[in-house]
């Protein structure tokens, strides 16, 4: 992480807004909609922001991290290449953030969300809820299981479709630390394709969104093992321009 956000005289990483795709990105249609148009504020955080949550073990289901079992209606498997996914959670300073709660939702193996307005005409699988969430251990490591989702069309442009994608919701040791984003496969062709993709202008931030294939830990017989490491920024807030910004 040094090399990519060089830290400041006061242990502090300046905010690289360069590293980030625009609010507005014409390529990928609805952001023309939703991005701001006048100059964003920065607002002091409040002592919430800065001190929860903090998540307990009891919240977390025996079956919540694994989405082949744990909406299955007849106590088979979900259909599709069965996979491992893993990772570590780190502050800014490459330090194991422990506790943390990492929530993930994705479609099923045919591209296909369980939501009532979904329009794609691929299958349901009734054994596939495409949700779930784990809590990281005391170095930080996340695990679940699933199957790798399918690509899907969705109405952007005449054509387009998103590559196989997991999403993530990450919550530190703080509401301010909350992360949204998603993973991509290593080797995956559309990815390149992507217009949501095609926002982000840093090669180097791309392949931070690709999960990369580990066979050293994938058990024989059973599920490919992917690796997708995540770096929250810290509790600390970053200052940019002499005003308080980018928790």
């Amino acid at each position: 992480m040094s090399d990519l956000f060089p830290e400041g005289p006061d242990g502090l990483f300046p905010r690289d807004l360069s590293w980030h795709p625009p609010a507005a990105t014409p390529g990928y249609k609805s952001t023309t909609f939703r991005a701001p148009r006048l100059p964003l504020l920065s607002l002091d955080a409040t002592k919430s922001e800065l001190t929860g949550p903090r998540f307990g073990h009891s919240l977390i289901g025996a079956l919540d991290n694994d989405l082949i079992r744990n909406y299955s209606q007849d106590g088979t498997d979900a259909i599709g290449q069965r996979l491992i996914v893993y990772g570590q959670v780190l502050d800014e300073n490459a330090r194991p953030q422990p506790g943390v709660l990492v929530e993930f939702w994705q479609a099923n193996a045919g591209g296909r969300y369980r939501h009532r307005k979904e329009g794609y005409q691929a299958a349901i699988d009734p054994n596939f809820g495409g949700c779930g969430r784990a809590l990281t251990d005391e170095n930080g490591f996340y695990t679940f299981r699933t199957v790798k989702p399918g690509a899907y069309p969705w109405p952007n442009g005449p054509n387009d479709w998103r590559p196989a994608h997991i999403h993530f919701s990450i919550f530190g040791s703080a509401f301010a630390q909350r992360l949204i984003t998603q993973m991509y496969f290593e080797g995956d062709p559309m990815i390149w394709q992507c217009p949501i993709v095609g926002g982000i202008k840093d090669k180097a931030a791309i392949d931070q969104l690709t999960a990369k294939l580990d066979r050293h830990n994938t058990p024989p017989m059973d599920a490919l093992a992917y690796r997708f490491d995540i770096v929250l920024r810290g509790r600390r807030a970053t200052l940019f321009e002499n005003r308080k910004e980018g928790l």
